[in-house]
């Protein structure tokens, strides 16, 4: 019996029962992924095979390797398998229309169609994803997560070899958060989008268009980008979008990187932002204090109690709320505390700026403005407030949005080194990364008994403390009594004419 068609009649059934195609369009499909395998025949009697899709995309790309289709690199593997997908995905405007037409239902509905749909069609990598090492662990702060990132695949030497040997000089898609990603074949060096769609939400009178991150971190963890080309820039427009969105899409939070080098995050050539259907421990914390802006003085404002330096801010009119966040953004970038090691500028070039997340709680619209400066010096040649070198072992990237909120992607070396920790603590004879030294024996100190049944948690927790360490390192204004009398200072600044 043809395994090929086995493999194929079980993705048509697979497609039909998640709802991406209907029992008539069955044949159709087969014969298009017969095509793209260059397969000429098929058995209709071929027995089901026991997988999901993901595993059933592997496998077909494993046959096409044999059959000489494709050489095996990652690039060509994964252009293969979103060819076979996209054959079981409606066009982009039949999807935008469903997802409007849910969404008259409810903003949920919406999401939820759309969410499901990217990660039937395999353009989210569930099976991927599935990899990554996640906990959450108690900290001073509440319960912060934790993520080792294990689901992006290495790429083989000669893949890398062939992307150098290709390497063009290609401005299209101008980037990979491009509008033009959308239904892209791909090629050896870039991305395939084959099965990518985009959903179009029109905010403040500019095309925006939503995605999910195809390695997702946290749930519905999507994309939302301009389709202008332009770098990101943190303004009143921005602030004014942001609430906007969550107008539109009152269970969603979103979020900006900064926009500035080693406090932003990886791409800011690309106006983006990114949101989900998540609570961070961020989004739990405490108040802290409260002030008064004189010139806004119904908004409530207020301090809570974060490693970053984070003012909160909510009103039920986001117009009102845009203006507030507004005038502290315009404080912030011209503030200078020489005392706090904060300079807006040296030279020309300016150093502060703010990660902004706005949500919803109920009818009242609420507004992190998380501040930011990327001074360096040549005791912190990596940043002032950035992870410092004593916590470079655990994490030494830069913290962008996702890390801001208490969500940790930590390297996946760590998975091994961790391991190699917890059997050393247990007395085993392992090599131990000479970088963790110092902190295997602080754990050794603090805990009398380590056994089989702790040494888990203990290893948790202590990673726990030190991503909280990296959090602390990367606030302008420290949580200590001398840091929070800093911070009022530019609050009354925030006063002043």
């Amino acid at each position: 019996m043809s395994y090929i068609s086995s493999l194929v009649k079980t993705l048509v059934n697979k497609a039909i029962e998640k709802d991406l195609i209907k029992q008539s369009d069955q044949i159709y499909a087969r014969n298009q992924v017969l095509g793209l395998l260059h397969e000429a025949s098929f058995q209709k009697e071929a027995e089901l095979v026991n997988m999901d899709i993901p595993t059933i995309l592997e496998e077909l790309a494993n046959l096409a390797v044999e059959k000489e289709l494709i050489e095996g690199l990652l690039d060509e593997r994964e252009q293969l398998t979103a060819k076979i997908m996209n054959v079981f995905i409606s066009k982009p405007s039949e999807i935008n229309q469903t997802f409007y037409e849910k969404y008259q239902q409810s903003p949920e509905k919406a999401t939820d169609y759309f969410y499901q749909l990217s990660k039937d069609s395999n353009y989210i990598q569930t099976k991927r994803m599935a990899q990554n090492i996640h906990f959450k662990t108690a900290s001073d702060y509440g319960e912060l997560d934790i993520t080792i990132n294990l689901s992006k695949p290495e790429k083989d030497p000669e893949q890398i070899k062939r992307e150098k040997e290709k390497k063009q000089d290609l401005a299209y898609p101008k980037n990979v958060l491009s509008v033009e990603n959308e239904g892209y074949v791909g090629r050896i060096g870039y991305p395939a989008r084959s099965n990518h769609r985009i959903i179009n939400v029109p905010l403040e009178g500019e095309e925006w268009f939503l995605q999910y991150s195809p390695y997702v971190y946290y749930n519905e963890h999507s994309i939302l980008l301009a389709e202008e080309h332009r770098p990101m820039n943190i303004t009143r427009a921005a602030f004014a979008r942001l609430t906007a969105f969550i107008d539109k899409f009152p269970h969603y939070f979103i979020g900006s990187n900064a926009d500035l080098p080693i406090v932003g995050g990886s791409i800011l050539s690309h106006d983006h932002y990114q949101a989900g259907h998540y609570t961070f421990a961020m989004t739990n914390a405490e108040e802290e204090f409260r002030f008064t802006l004189n010139d806004f003085a119904d908004v409530e404002a207020m301090v809570v109690k974060w490693p970053l330096s984070v003012i909160r801010l909510r009103h039920q009119d986001r117009y009102k709320l845009v203006d507030a966040s507004a005038h502290i953004l315009q404080k912030w970038r011209a503030y200078s505390d020489p005392d706090a090691d904060i300079l807006a500028y040296t030279e020309d070039t300016p150093h502060n700026t703010i990660t902004p997340i706005a949500r919803r709680r109920g009818e009242v619209f609420e507004m992190d403005l998380v501040l930011r400066n990327n001074r360096t010096t040549k005791e912190h040649p990596m940043g002032i407030f950035h992870p410092h070198e004593d916590v470079h072992h655990i994490k030494k990237e830069n913290i962008g949005l996702i890390e801001v909120m208490g969500l940790a992607v930590l390297p996946p070396r760590l998975k091994n080194e961790l391991e190699a920790i917890r059997e050393h603590l247990l007395g085993e004879k392992v090599t131990v990364a000479e970088y963790h030294h110092d902190w295997v024996q602080s754990i050794k100190s603090e805990h009398a008994t380590i056994t089989n049944e702790n040494v888990n948690t203990i290893v948790k927790n202590a990673l726990g403390q030190k991503f909280a360490r990296v959090l602390e390192d990367a606030g302008v204004y420290k949580t200590t009594s001398s840091g929070r009398d800093q911070f009022k200072r530019f609050l009354s600044h925030l006063n002043k004419e």
